[in-house]
């Protein structure tokens, strides 16, 4: 016997409340948009600037009782990384510490350095500062301006790529769907003040892929099955391919959830944000998949030429645009 999360025969009428959907969806997107305007991004040292201290020392790691040495120094947001290389001998524990930069300033003075340096040595007595490394706000713009940069141009091959395989419609609709996803992530992050660094942007583009092969796998369905049933409407059309994949759509979602939430239970501080991101976006995904993408397409219509398939003379060019 198969484990079988979903009925294995589905006929669930995705579209009978099409219009509800996109209206969930762009007032989400409109709560995201004042948000970002209104709070903003919580940027991580990456875009805000700030200094990243290299040290090492002979004795284990322990980033708690690091963090907990540095709290009484208020110096805002702090990041504690242990550096693993196969290379380090056995007395060669490094660890990075990145501090945002102060107030009114580009970048740590030498004078928080050295108190820096001075609470970690009642941690690990040996303690060196192997490399003092900072980014002012200069390298922080144009951080930001290549993350942007990153993400409209992933969006920009994506629509070129749907485009080029199938048509425009569906171009339209998996961008949408994907420029959806991107805005509910950044409406997140804002809203709940998550930091907000270059784990995140490349967390945002593996959102992009995920939500595209998703959209993909639907939109494929769709298409074998406009050629397979020439006398359905693209709604019925468009609610049998979704019913066909919903298995496979389901399963693939659950266990790339599973995978994650793991990963932000036991993963640590460090990559707690990139994983909280990645578990939104898998949600959020799945959802635009189905309820953006797909209702687009409804929406538009497409073109279902097959003159050169069949020689009835009902078989012409139609378009089916009923939401």
């Amino acid at each position: 016997m198969r484990l079988r999360l979903l009925p294995q025969d589905t006929s669930w009428d995705f579209f009978s409340r099409a219009r509800l959907w996109l209206g969930i969806s762009g007032v989400l997107v409109v709560v995201a948009f004042i948000s970002f305007v209104v709070q903003g991004l919580n940027y991580g040292i990456d875009f805000a600037g700030g200094t990243t201290i290299r040290a090492e020392s002979s004795e284990p790691i322990d980033v708690g009782a690091y963090r907990s040495a540095l709290q009484p120094l208020e110096l805002g947001d702090i990041t504690i990384t242990e550096v693993f290389d196969p290379t380090f001998g056995p007395d060669e524990n490094v660890v990075s510490i990145a501090i945002q930069a102060q107030e009114g300033m580009e970048s740590v003075t030498a004078e928080t350095i050295e108190e820096v340096r001075t609470v970690l040595q009642e941690v690990a007595p040996d303690i060196e500062f192997t490399a003092v490394e900072s980014v002012g706000p200069t390298v922080s713009g144009e951080l930001i301006q290549t993350a942007i940069l990153a993400v409209l141009l992933a969006i920009g091959a994506v629509l070129i790529y749907i485009w080029l395989r199938f048509e425009w419609q569906f171009a339209l609709g998996a961008v949408l769907a994907l420029v959806h996803d991107v805005v509910l992530t950044l409406g997140i992050f804002s809203e709940l003040q998550i930091r907000f660094d270059l784990a995140i942007i490349a967390a945002l583009l593996t959102i992009v892929g995920y939500s595209l092969n998703d959209t993909v796998v639907v939109f494929d369905r769709v298409r074998e099955n406009l050629r397979r049933y020439k006398s359905k409407s693209l709604r019925e059309v468009m609610n049998l391919s979704i019913n066909e994949t919903l298995s496979r759509t389901f399963m693939t979602s659950l266990t790339t959830l599973l995978a994650l939430i793991s990963l932000f239970v036991l993963g640590g501080d460090v990559i707690r944000g990139f994983v909280f991101a990645m578990i939104w976006g898998v949600i959020v995904g799945t959802y635009s998949s189905i309820f953006v993408a797909s209702t687009v397409l409804v929406v538009l219509g497409v073109k279902r030429d097959w003159s050169k398939e069949s020689q009835t003379p009902k078989a012409g060019t139609q378009i089916d645009s009923e939401a």
